[in-house]
């Protein structure tokens, strides 16, 4: 690990200085340093884990590490953490992307959710991931059906990129949603995986990569891609990637795989806050029998209703008493 080290003055004008470093040719910062700038407090180090905590949230970081954790959900870093001379490092972009939008109150006023566009992934000649009885593109309807039923019961507009088993193109599905003047966007999926289908299940929500990062998905390739539209709204999406994953993992009580970055094609072209989310392993003998329940999908969709309402509170005027006190974690009723 090449690491050089500076001083920097923080934008306060009578701010301490910030140990800075340069490790693998990218910026970090002391995270006792950016702690010390904005009220967080040393909880605990325990060998190569650090963890920070201020009133309102608990940050915890791991040497060498991509995840942090942040208030109990795991979220996905562009760059690994470093420890040096007993000191953690994070870089400058993951704090500035990913977690001073997480532990501060949104710097960003938004407007009242009105319209939802739900993407079932796939459909018609693409299958998606598949078993020998279960195919993606069917489950990803039927989700998008009831998560659909229960956003209107609510009083949301929703649109449908498919209604039917209909393949369309990857680049339409976010057309349609900014042709309709979406709100959000939230494309559906479930994962597989070709080895270790025994262990390997739980739960990932992915919103876009910053410009100057790697995406989660690209093995730490794809730092030099260019702007997207979404990246207009990317903290957004991240607030609602974050808000999502954290009820979908407390709803299901199901593996936390991290709120992820990926430039997909449906989130790149997306102009309003948009997430993709896979909601289990098809692969996997437990979860995929749960995925292929009704009853729990209506379970996935409700976790679902409940991270979008939880993030326009945050971002936005609250929904309508009537329509908040329908929301008890699961439909009532169509």
């Amino acid at each position: 690990m090449k690491v050089r080290f500076a001083l920097l003055l923080t934008a306060a004008f009578y701010a301490e200085p910030v140990r800075a470093a340069t490790i693998n040719g990218h910026g970090y910062t002391a995270l006792s340093e950016w702690a010390a700038v904005n009220n967080f407090h040393l909880q605990s180090k325990r060998g190569e884990i650090a963890i920070y905590t201020n009133q309102a949230s608990r940050l915890v970081v791991e040497k060498d590490s991509r995840t942090a954790q942040i208030n109990g959900v795991n979220v996905a870093m562009s760059f690994p953490a470093a420890l040096d001379k007993g000191v953690m490092f994070v870089s400058q972009l993951d704090l500035a992307k990913t977690i001073d939008p997480l532990v501060f109150a949104p710097k960003f006023t938004g407007k009242k959710i009105s319209t939802i566009c739900i993407d079932p992934g796939h459909g018609g000649k693409d299958t998606g991931n598949h078993t020998a009885s279960r195919y993606e593109k069917t489950y990803t309807l039927l989700l998008a059906q009831e998560l659909g039923d229960q956003l209107k019961s609510l009083g949301f507009n929703v649109v449908l990129t498919r209604t039917k088993d209909k393949f369309v193109e990857l680049t339409e599905r976010p057309d349609i949603a900014n042709r309709r003047g979406a709100d959000l966007f939230v494309s559906l999926h479930f994962n597989a995986t070709e080895s270790s289908k025994a262990e390997v299940n739980g739960l990932e929500t992915y919103c876009i990569t910053p410009v100057g990062a790697s995406s989660s998905n690209a093995e730490g390739k794809g730092a030099s891609y260019g702007a997207t539209p979404a990246n207009v709204v990317e903290r957004k999406s991240l607030l609602l990637a974050y808000q999502v994953q954290k009820s979908l993992v407390k709803t299901l009580a199901a593996e936390d795989r991290s709120v992820r970055r990926a430039r997909f094609a449906v989130l790149r072209e997306a102009e309003m806050p948009s997430i993709l989310v896979e909601s289990g392993y098809l692969t996997h003998p437990a979860e995929g029998k749960k995925i292929a329940d009704p009853a729990y999908r209506k379970q996935i969709a409700a976790a679902i209703v409940k991270g979008i309402l939880n993030y326009q509170k945050l971002t936005a005027p609250p929904s309508p008493p009537a329509a908040a006190d329908k929301v008890t974690g699961t439909r009532k009723s169509k």
